[in-house]
């Protein structure tokens, strides 16, 4: 069953620049999936679409069953808080929270557990990630590889189907970012529909599917 459905959209800014073209693709549940491209592509508006960030100009979006582009920003917010986590390159992890405190958040904002569950899920989820032992220092204190596990605990805060990474071991060493893909390949395998942009290669192994972009379209979709 596909949980992500995009039928013909299209993306056109002021002046006249088609950032999308007629794409067309689909994700299914469960699934671990790449958008990749060179640099202006499309893929980044394709992901920011797809979580509700931006609209199409025009085409369907249909993500687990919703469409986001026809909602209100305030019926989107909700939404996005429950359906879509979201994972960063630069991890945005806020500096004056510990990192349980930054797991707890989206629990706060969401109001899906009730609050006397956040705490001991937020810890659930940093063993989940590895980094249970990193609970209560700063993000500061972390390495690269740990903040960027924390932004996936984050993400995962209020159990939403679908999570997206744009660029998530863009900051990363080779062995981090092999250590990360190797968790969002666990992740997939338990059921979360993994998609992300990326334009590394050399790990092009683990993921189910793999979309290339070119000038705002899709021009190759193969199973890896």
């Amino acid at each position: 069953m596909d949980i992500i459905s995009v039928e013909r959209i299209s993306k056109t800014y002021g002046g006249g620049i088609h950032a999308l073209r007629d794409v067309t693709l689909a994700i299914r549940r469960g699934e671990l999936a790449a958008i990749t491209g060179r640099s202006g592509s499309g893929k980044s508006t394709l992901l920011n679409i797809i979580t509700g960030i931006d609209r199409p100009s025009g085409g369907l979006v249909r993500i687990d069953g919703a469409s986001p582009a026809t909602m209100s920003e305030r019926e989107l917010a909700a939404w996005r808080g429950k359906t879509v986590g979201v994972v960063f390159q630069f991890f945005q992890l806020l500096p004056t929270l510990t990192v349980l405190e930054n797991v707890v958040l989206p629990m706060d904002f969401c109001d899906v557990w009730p609050r006397a569950e956040r705490s001991a899920r937020a810890m659930k989820l940093l063993e989940r990630v590895g980094i249970a032992d990193q609970a209560e220092k700063f993000p500061s204190a972390l390495s690269g590889g740990q903040q960027q596990r924390a932004a996936i605990a984050r993400a995962l805060a209020n159990d939403p189907p679908l999570l997206v990474a744009d660029e998530p071991t863009g900051n990363l060493d080779s062995q981090n970012a092999r250590s990360i893909f190797a968790l969002f390949r666990e992740l997939s395998a338990a059921g979360t529909t993994v998609v992300i942009v990326t334009h590394e290669t050399e790990f092009t192994d683990v993921f189910d599917e793999i979309f290339e972009m070119q000038d705002g379209a899709v021009s190759c979709a193969h199973v890896s």
